[in-house]
């Protein structure tokens, strides 16, 4: 937080937080013409386990919870919503991160992270439950994640 890196904030809220709205807003109407449809968000093992460096992202990933359960729950009997949790993800996630001392701990973390694939996977599982099964959360992250 000393570091006040309040452009990487306002992108972090744009792209987590106000990328998930847009994207409800674009796809609810259209669910709720055809009276079917699934959304699926993801957010981050980091909104349930918050470490030093991560305050906004955590937050970000922490609203997206929040939003969806929100949704989840005034969309309940007609359409679904599911949040996806995931842990370290083989991604290109560290080269983002400006801070030196910071990436080198993210690109650390790297060496236990588990397969995209993974994730699609669990993201699958949700989306071939029957039209009655909702499944509201799926928090993944690779065995060595404490």
């Amino acid at each position: 937080m000393d570091d006040l890196a309040v452009a990487d904030w306002e992108l972090m809220v744009d792209v987590n937080i106000k990328g998930l709205l847009w994207g409800i807003a674009a796809a609810l109407p259209v669910f709720r013409k055809q009276q079917s449809g699934h959304f699926v968000a993801i957010a981050s093992t980091a909104a349930r386990k918050i470490v030093p460096n991560m305050a906004v992202y955590a937050g970000t990933k922490a609203a997206v919870i929040g939003i969806c359960d929100g949704l989840r729950q005034e969309v309940a009997g007609d359409l679904r919503v599911t949040t996806v949790l995931p842990g370290y993800t083989a991604t290109n996630f560290a080269q983002h991160i400006r801070d030196e001392r910071i990436r080198a701990q993210k690109e650390t973390g790297a060496a236990v992270a588990m397969p995209a694939e993974a994730v699609a996977a669990a993201i699958a599982y949700a989306i071939d439950q029957p039209h009655s099964v909702d499944v509201g959360e799926i928090l993944i992250r690779p065995t060595a994640q404490a």
